[in-house]
Order: structure tokens, then sequence, then C-alpha cells
């Protein structure tokens, strides 16, 4: 009996993944066994990144509060136990943009929890 092998779903396996490997640099694009390795990574990459992109925000957004709360006096934790304590339900999302964007507005806030 011959042998049988998939070479359909074998060669669909390794379109996608050359599919996916599209635009490297090198023999990562078309060379199956290199391109392979650099999918798996970039994967392993793209997983651990979506979960340190939350982290780096966050971190950002500390700062422009932090950055906004001094020009009024105040240092970021001081200024974020107010806001908790005057049940002032904004985020740290939307009291960066108002620190950037509407420092009128964040100046109000500041003037309110202080």
């Amino acid at each position: 009996m011959p042998r049988s092998v998939n070479s359909v779903a074998s060669r669909a396996r390794r379109k996608r993944v050359l599919k996916q490997a599209k635009g490297y640099f090198g023999r990562r694009k078309n060379v199956w066994t290199v391109a392979k390795n650099a999918v798996e990574k970039a994967m392993s990459y793209s997983y651990r990144d979506r979960r340190n992109k939350k982290r780096t925000f966050r971190a950002l957004w500390i700062t422009r509060i932090n950055a906004g709360a001094r020009i009024h006096g105040m240092s970021y934790s001081q200024f974020m136990g107010a806001v908790k304590k005057n049940n002032i339900e904004l985020n740290r999302k939307v009291l960066a943009d108002l620190a950037m964007n509407h420092p009128e507005a964040f100046e109000a806030v500041v003037n309110k929890v202080k």
C-alpha cells in the first residue's frame, strides 16, 4: 500500500506561514524553516506586547496627570487621593487627556478637589 501524505494540508500550512512572513527581510520571507521561526517569534512578541501596551499607556497617563497636577501645586499621589476622596469618577485616561488637551477643565478638577 502506498504511503499516504496529506500534501494539500502541508502546502496550505506553509502558505499561511509564508503569507504571515510577508514584508520580512531576507530569507525570513521566503524560506520555510526561517520564516516559520520568525513568524512564531513574532506571534509570541505580539501576544506579550498586547499586555505590555496596557502598562505603558497607564504609565504615560500617570506622567501626564503628575505634570498637570504639579503645575497647580500638587503631587500625583496627593491629587489622586483627593480625587478618590471627593468621589470624582474620572479614570486616568480621561484625566490625562484633560491635563494635556484641556488645561482649563483639568484646573477646574484640581480646584474642586483642593
